[in-house]
This record gives C-alpha cells, sequence and structure tokens, in this order.
C-alpha cells in the first residue's frame, strides 16, 4: 500500500464568508486561519496535496463593485471575475497554509493555479439558466438591464429579482496534467478556485471563456480524475452527510456505500443547494475510478482524513484499504 495518496482537498465557500457578514479582507483572513491549520497539518505529513476553493461570496462582491463603479470603469463579465476571485482566495489561502508550514518547519512550497474549465456549449443549463448570482434589484430594473445586456433575470425566493447564469457540468480541466505533475513533486496546489474559469470549445480547438457558474465540488472531482487523485476530502458547513437531516429523526452517516449513497440520491434525500451536488461529485468521483472521498468539516479537515469524524463514501467491491 502506498504510504501517501494524492489528495484532493475542496474547501467551501463558508471558509472565506459567513451568513450575514460583509466579507471584510479580516473576516475572510480569519476564517481562513481556521479552516487552512489543519490542511497545514496534513501538508506536513507530505502527503501530496490539491487544494480547492469556492469563492461564491468574492465573485458576488466583485460583480456589485463593478455595478457600483460602472459610470467610471468597465464592466467584466463574469468570467473574468472568475479568474480574479481565483487569483485573490488563491493568495490569501497560499498566503496562510505557506505561513503554517514554515511555523512547524517544513519546506514545503505552496502555488495557486489559474484554473480553467471546459464545459459543452450545447449544454441544456445554456437554455435554461438556474443559477442566481449578484445583487438583488426591484424587477423594473431588473427587466431594464435583462434588455441592456441580455441577461436571464427571475425573482428569487421573495427577496427580489436576481441575474440568473448556466451552471454547465465540468467536462476537463486543461491544466489537470500540470497540477497533478507538481503535487507528486510535493508542492501543493491551489488550483480550480469557484470551480475553475468556464470555457467553450471552437471549432478550431481554441477556448473562450464564457459566463456561467460551475459547481466547485463537481469541478474537483473532474480535477481529481484528471490529475491522478485516489482520495477527495469535501469540506462544508456540516460535520457529517445525514439520513433525514431536516428533521428530529436525522441520523449521522459515518460511512455511505456508493450503492446506498445512489439510493438515498434518488430518494431526494440531500437538499439541492447544500448536500446534493456534494454527493452527486462523490459519485462521480468514484465513477471515475477514485478510492474513496470524505466529507466534514473544515476545522476537522485531518481528523476527517484520518477516519475520526465525518463521513466516508466508499465502494463495496473494492477491498483495499485507502485509510493512508
Amino acid at each position: 500500500m502506498v504510504k501517501h495518496r494524492l489528495t484532493v482537498v475542496a474547501l467551501g465557500g463558508n471558509a472565506l464568508v459567513r451568513a450575514g457578514e460583509s466579507g471584510t479582507l479580516d473576516q475572510q483572513r480569519a476564517h481562513i486561519e481556521e479552516s487552512v491549520a489543519p490542511i497545514a497539518r496534513i501538508a506536513a505529513e507530505g502527503r501530496p496535496l490539491i487544494v480547492t476553493h469556492g469563492n461564491g461570496p468574492i465573485v458576488g462582491q466583485l460583480m456589485l463593485q463593478g455595478e457600483l463603479a460602472r459610470a467610471e470603469v468597465p464592466l467584466m463579465p463574469l468570467h473574468i471575475m472568475d479568474a480574479e476571485s481565483q487569483g485573490s482566495v488563491g493568495f490569501l489561502l497560499q498566503q496562510a497554509i505557506s505561513n503554517h508550514l514554515f511555523a512547524a518547519g517544513v519546506g514545503r512550497e505552496v502555488v495557486t493555479v489559474v484554473t480553467r474549465v471546459v464545459v459543452d456549449p450545447a449544454d441544456a443549463s445554456f437554455g435554461d439558466p438556474t443559477k442566481p448570482v449578484g445583487r438583488f434589484y426591484e424587477e423594473a430594473e431588473a427587466r431594464a438591464l435583462a434588455d441592456e445586456r441580455g441577461w436571464v433575470v427571475a425573482e428569487d425566493s421573495g427577496r427580489g429579482w436576481r441575474r440568473r447564469v448556466a451552471s454547465p457540468l465540468p467536462l476537463r480541466i486543461p491544466e489537470a496534467r500540470v497540477i497533478g505533475g507538481l503535487a507528486r513533486r510535493g508542492v501543493v496546489v491551489i488550483a480550480a478556485g469557484g470551480g475553475g474559469v468556464p470555457v467553450v470549445q471552437r471549432a478550431d480547438g481554441s477556448l473562450e471563456g464564457v459566463d456561467a457558474v460551475v459547481d466547485k465540488d463537481r469541478a474537483s472531482a473532474v480535477l481529481g480524475l484528471q490529475a491522478g487523485a485516489a482520495r477527495m476530502l469535501i469540506l462544508t458547513s456540516v460535520d457529517a452527510v445525514y439520513r433525514d437531516f431536516a428533521t428530529p429523526q436525522r441520523a449521522r452517516l459515518a460511512s455511505l456505500a456508493v450503492e446506498e449513497a445512489e439510493r438515498l440520491l434518488a430518494e431526494g434525500q440531500f437538499a439541492a443547494g447544500s448536500m446534493r451536488p456534494k454527493i452527486e461529485a462523490a459519485l462521480a468521483f468514484m465513477r471515475g475510478g477514485g478510492a474513496d472521498v470524505l466529507i466534514g468539516l473544515p476545522e476537522e479537515a485531518d481528523a476527517v482524513l484520518a477516519g475520526r469524524c465525518g463521513t466516508r463514501v466508499f465502494d463495496r467491491v473494492s477491498t483495499e484499504s485507502v485509510r493512508s
């Protein structure tokens, strides 16, 4: 058994900004410090690591800044903001992980790679955009912006009107080979922030950015498989996967076989905006040849990886131990 396997750590957006916060730099730094301390402990063991992260709150800030300053500076498209947030959030994570490793006397390098994700221009989500992004508007203003900019807008849960964009499935990560190579050489690689910058392939084979939002966990699964990762660690705002989560009968699932996860998913056990995409990403990773997937809290990342808490998604068919 290989002592350390390449692991993709998917860090949730709650590691940056929490509900009710304005998302100041100090708040982001404080949350990142809490989240990366256990990741740095994992890195200090010498484990090959790729770290991915959410960026929704930060992209929302960039969109608002652009709207407020649009009379003075050009408004950038969403895919450019995706790239900007990959750089800024990646820098904060890179600094924090590097500093923890330095304090521990570990000389591993940490780098951030601005990452693209190829999507299908014929993906059904482009014809029916459902992912809300940006600020809330009054209906009249939202409709005017839709006419002016070609946006799709819709009312959002009684809170106002918002822009909606496509959320296509990720197909491949152009930088996966480079990212995997760096990780196997001992570099901690931060990549695929916010699900990556969505691009489509033109007829001549070149790539073009498109305004869309790719689910971070699904993109992380694709990156992990293409980079040769054996394990995936999904860090989110709940301590484990639960059956009957929003009821008094809720039950924590310490382990979850692939066939059981598929059954619970089909039964509607996992909420669409919460655990469902994480389970879907876990299943995609397992179907693609991954060894196992672990789900838990960011501040317990090393304990989740060691099997002391969280949920492990595994394949009953495989008898190989991957607790390493």
